[in-house]
Parts: C-alpha cells; structure tokens; sequence
C-alpha cells in the first residue's frame, strides 16, 4: 500500500534484471484520447493534490475526513475490503479506531468535503489487500460492489492500489463497467508501485493505458522501491529528485497524458519503510518536469506543464509532521503552469 514496508527486494531484482537484459522500455503509440482529466473530471483543479486518508490507527495522528488538510484536492479513503465474493469489496469504517467516528458523521465530512470542491474516493488494496479480479464475474462483482459503496457513502470514485498483481484484461472491463454506471464525473486513480511501471507490458501499465480515456491520474509510490530504470535507460536509486523525474519519464513517453501522471511520496520518515525525501524535492521534480528548472542530472526530453500533481501516505502521517508535507507541496502544485 501506500507505505507499506513489506520487503519486495528479490521481485526488483528479477524484474530490474529481465530489462536491464532485454527490451528496456516498450513505448506505446496510441491515438490521442482525451483522458478524464480534461474531459469531465468535474471541478478538479488542473494541478491537483492527493493523499490518502487511514481509515485505521497505525500510530499517526488519528483523522476525521473534517480534519483533513484543505490542500488535498482527492481524499483517497483507504481501504475497501475483500468479501467472500470474488472481486467484490465492501468498506468497513473502523469506529472503535478512530476514536468513535460514527458513519453518519463520516458520510456527513464526506458531503462537507465535496461541497468545498474535493473528491473523496475509495481505495481498493493495499500491502495486506487481498482482492483479486482474475476473470470477468469477478470484474462484475468488482464493478457492482464499488458503486454499490459510491451510492450508500457518495464516494466520488475509486483508487486502485492493487500490490499483488494486477490482471489488465479483466481490470479494464471493471473500471468501463464502473464508468458505465457511475457516468463521466467518476474519478479513477492508481497507486501503482515503481515496478508495476517500467513497461508498457506491465498489467498496471497496460490498465492505465487501456483506460486512457476515463482515467484521472496516477499516483506512482516513488517509495520502498529498489533501484529502477529511467526513461533514459539508467539505473536511479529512490531519494533522490533524478528518481522522481526520471520514472515519471517513463509514464510521460510511455503513453499516459501528462496531465494522468503525479509523484506520490510519504508525507514524513515514518510513512514508509524507505524512499522519503524532504518537501523541497518533491517541489523541485515538479519544476523540472513542468518547467525545466531545479532539475538534477537527469533531464528530461521534453517539459510537461500539464503535470497533474502530487500524492501521499498519507494525511495522517503529514499531521504528525505538522502538516509540513501538505503545507510545502500543495501550494506549490497549485501553482504549477
């Protein structure tokens, strides 16, 4: 999940391994499709910011969704949970950890939310997350559930942060058949992890790109990583600005608009188990791939003014930091090209 910490080392390797060996990058030339973000993602600013509220206590500062930052622009309400019904989630709001949140009054925050013009959504997975959609019932029964959910709460939309594999066949027919229902506001966003991006033959790659046209944003975890490749074909190590604008590179020639593309980091030290880098970097990646400026020793080919922004795990984490993560990062990305 959005700061997990479970160790992913010898999958890396493997993986880093095969493409280091073989086709390093696999670019997709697809049509131009105007994608969700530009077409109806009703009210998001263009450069937005996300971070992921913990419907549990882990030790961070414990929130109501009223007590969340006003500079996150998407409230990702982490997480859905499996059900006995393949593909099928359900959300179970943890009141007894949370202090006695009650489910009106969360429903209530929600509707607070969106009236100051957020969209709060649902994520799916997580590091312990065990939903698996491998076939089409499961892709219905993953479509159904998750309206289900965005009826009975008014959730805005879905994240998927599945960390256990991905079947991109049967995951783009649940997101289209969730479109189906839900219309053009819907909101979709993914969490993908470092290597779940380095090709367009990747399960998650291929979902996003399958999706193009309905899909809002996603939120790569540039965190508990191993080194990954670049755009350019080197190696980069996590913590660093050049990690950042070179895998972001990756997804930006690779296919995805630029305005589907931001940088997910934790909001401090504690919000996972490696990769964090102070606020000032994140804002210098920014920079450099919307404008060019602050850049490291990777360049990128181009400039992408469209970025759409920035991630975190999560909002929780950020308060224990004082918000400091938020404070830095959101005016910034608000204020992007």
């Amino acid at each position: 999940m959005p700061g997990s910490t479970g160790s992913r080392r010898r999958r890396w390797a493997r993986a880093l391994a095969a493409l280091l060996t073989g086709s390093v990058l696999t670019f997709a030339a697809l049509a131009a499709q105007a994608p969700a973000a530009e077409r109806d993602a009703a009210a998001l600013p263009k450069h937005a910011v996300t971070g992921y509220w913990q419907n549990f206590n882990n030790g961070a500062t414990v929130q109501k969704l009223s007590d969340v930052q006003a500079q996150y622009d998407i409230i990702a309400v982490a997480f859905a949970d499996a059900t006995s019904t393949p593909g099928a989630v359900t959300f179970n709001l943890d009141s007894a950890g949370l202090g006695g949140y009650t489910i009106d009054q969360f429903k209530a925050d929600i509707k607070a939310k969106q009236a100051e013009g957020k969209k709060v959504i649902v994520s799916v997975g997580g590091e312990r997350g065990t939903v698996s959609v491998s076939d089409s019932a499961s892709a219905t029964n993953f479509a159904n559930s998750v309206h289900s959910l965005m009826q009975e709460y008014g959730f805005d939309g879905v994240d998927i942060d599945l960390e256990n594999g991905l079947n991109a066949t049967y995951m783009t027919q649940a997101l289209r058949s969730l479109s189906s229902k839900a219309g053009s506001s819907l909101v979709i966003t993914m969490a993908p992890q470092t290597i779940d991006m380095q090709s367009t033959s990747n399960g998650y790659f291929q979902t996003a790109l399958n999706i193009k046209d309905i899909l809002t944003v996603v939120n790569m975890q540039y965190y508990n990583s191993g080194s990954m490749l670049g755009c350019d074909g080197k190696v980069y190590s996590q913590g660093s600005v050049d990690f950042l604008t070179a895998l972001a590179c990756v997804q930006l020639e690779g296919g995805l608009s630029p305005s589907q593309v931001g940088l997910g980091l934790p909001a401090s030290p504690s919000g996972a188990g490696s990769g964090y880098v102070p606020p000032s970097v994140v804002n210098n990646a920014l920079d450099c791939l919307t404008k060019g400026t602050n850049c490291g020793s990777f360049k990128p080919p181009r400039t992408y003014p469209d970025l759409r922004g920035a991630m975190t795990w999560s909002t929780n984490w950020d308060a224990v930091a004082g918000n400091a993560w938020s404070n830095a990062v959101g005016p910034h990305v608000h204020a992007l090209p």
